[in-house]
């Protein structure tokens, strides 16, 4: 008997998402628990480029208001020019984390982003959906 990844037709870029994941599980089975986000990072993007992922890190994001300069966002990655990835080290997902990573996604006009929890337990993660984009 053999074991067939099934992959859902109705989530957004499912193949890049279950990629992303995988690093992120590389990642925490190597490193474990205990380790600031900074460190978490500098591994993932080792993994992606293992991987052969194309990706950006610390990507800034200008917000602008009637063409001025506001505020600027930096995302810590952002994966073949499509997926947020934000990464943090905690239990759990705190509305103020959720509410920053769909700020990404309304100012980037970009459809999906992943949050990813590093914990005592393992990763966790959310997957966060524009919806904007798809009304």
């Amino acid at each position: 008997m053999y074991s067939r990844r099934v992959i859902r037709e109705d989530l957004v870029y499912p193949d890049l998402s279950y990629k992303i994941v995988g690093v992120l599980y590389s990642v925490f089975n190597e490193l474990g628990y205990g380790y600031q986000e900074k460190y978490y990072e500098r591994a993932v993007a080792n993994n992606f480029k293992v991987k052969e992922l194309i990706f950006k890190r610390q990507v800034p994001y200008i917000i602008r208001s009637n063409g001025k300069i506001i505020g600027r966002y930096y995302l810590d990655f952002l994966v073949a020019g499509k997926v947020i990835l934000e990464l943090k080290k905690g239990n759990y997902f705190n509305k103020q984390n959720i509410d920053q990573v769909n700020a990404y996604l309304k100012a980037t006009n970009l459809k999906l982003a992943i949050l990813a929890n590093f914990t005592p337990h393992g990763v966790k993660f959310m997957r966060l959906v524009n919806l904007s984009k798809f009304l």
